[in-house]
């Protein structure tokens, strides 16, 4: 009896600890709870960057450095989500190869990265492959599924083809399975992982209604949430409303690119919605007030309808000046930002809004990297003051909803 009595005991203590433990470890992820991001059970707003090279430049030991110094004078200014990339296909200094095969060196890159954002507690939205052929993207996998045979007549068949979608699913779930050699946590398990990204800004030149994308996305949403149900799931879109509601076209630069930002959202394994905006590439020739004109539009345009159709928070996750527009300077970077900063304060005040991802950060010495809308903080004090204020402003609106 007594024997049979200490294992009753130690058998509940263990189920009871286990619990705990599930939920201890799951309330670290970041998670949605209607159009809020929450996390462990408290509202979270951020202000945020990019910083796509990170895996690359990590690759190589001697110049992991900046990617520390980045997040170092990233946390410094309150930033703390950095969305970065998790691909590169084919080609030199590949991280994929081939299809199924991967560098380790640049696997340990990646791993560094995260292990990095933990240490300056930054949440990180990783991308699983590019729409473009920088990196490798769509056309890579294409490439390589006519190599074997498979009848593919151009990127689209990126969306439709059964090889090629097997390429990508077994992508992920290489990356979910992922053991980091520095944290010796697996990747899905990892709550430094806020979330995924199917694909960076997705495009379909064949069909400009969305409706291939959306069923893609379907597919492609619900593997990812049966291999993984801690990390939240987004699409990666830029924002561009396609057929589902016509009027909301009106929103778009004048074009339409294959993607419809209502349909592919309302997925319901997607998580949350995104949009990015480059007024001086969409509206060239437009003046700067035009092109601020549309931003407003278009940020209010997606927040609204992230609160009131999708009911799922959004986050403004590109944006930025570029010093290759004409009349560029510091001043006017910092007005821009200024402006796009005071729009997603007011409508996360209220609204689905949780925050911004500025393009992008650099550290020193990174000129091949910088595509014009490079920023080192350390060599930008204005910008950087810029930035800091932002960060400030979401961080008291967050301490306030916490007592509200």
């Amino acid at each position: 009896m007594e024997t049979s009595y200490r294992c009753t005991i130690n058998f509940t203590s263990i189920v009871f600890l286990l619990m705990l433990f599930i939920r201890t470890t799951t309330s670290n992820f970041v998670q949605t709870r209607g159009t809020k991001f929450v996390l462990n059970n408290s509202p979270f707003l951020f202000n945020g960057f990019n910083s796509y090279w990170m895996m690359h430049v990590a690759s190589d030991p001697s110049e992991r450095y900046k990617v520390s110094n980045v997040f170092k004078e990233a946390a410094a200014t309150g930033l703390t989500v950095c969305r970065t990339w998790a691909f590169c296909d084919g080609g030199s200094e590949a991280l994929q190869i081939s299809p199924g095969a991967y560098d380790e060196r640049v696997f340990q890159g990646l791993d560094f990265v995260v292990s990095e954002a933990r240490k300056y507690n930054i949440k990180l939205i990783l991308s699983l492959i590019n729409n473009y052929k920088d990196f490798g993207g769509r056309p890579q996998y294409v490439e390589w599924a006519r190599k074997v045979g498979a009848e593919v007549k151009g990127d689209d068949d990126f969306y439709t083809n059964s090889v090629v979608k097997g390429y990508y699913k077994n992508h992920i779930k290489k990356l979910f399975s992922r053991i980091n050699k520095f944290t010796h946590v697996a990747y899905a398990n990892d709550p430094t992982i806020m979330g995924w990204e199917l694909i960076n800004e997705p495009r379909c030149k064949v069909d400009y209604s969305g409706k291939i994308v959306n069923a893609w996305v379907q597919e492609m949403a619900s593997y990812v949430k049966s291999m993984n149900g801690n990390q939240m799931l987004s699409v990666g879109m830029e924002g561009f409303y396609g057929d589902s509601i016509p009027s909301r076209k009106q929103y778009n630069p004048g074009y339409q690119v294959g993607t419809d930002f209502i349909s592919n959202h309302l997925v319901k394994e997607i998580d949350f919605a995104t949009i990015h905006a480059y007024p001086d590439a969409w509206l060239i020739g437009e003046n700067d007030g035009d092109q601020m004109r549309f931003m407003q539009r278009w940020i209010m345009s997606h927040s609204t309808d992230s609160k009131t159709i999708l009911k799922k928070p959004l986050i403004f996750s590109e944006f930025g000046k570029s010093n290759k527009d004409p009349g560029f300077n510091i001043k006017t970077r910092d007005s821009f930002m200024s402006s796009i900063y005071k729009y997603i304060y007011g409508l996360a005040q209220n609204g689905a809004l949780a925050g911004g991802l500025v393009w992008q950060l650099l550290a020193n010495e990174m000129e091949p990297y910088d595509d014009g809308y490079g920023i080192v903080l350390s060599q930008n004090p204005s910008t950087r003051s810029v930035i800091y204020q932002q960060s400030k402003q979401m961080r008291i609106l967050e301490h306030n909803r916490r007592l509200g």
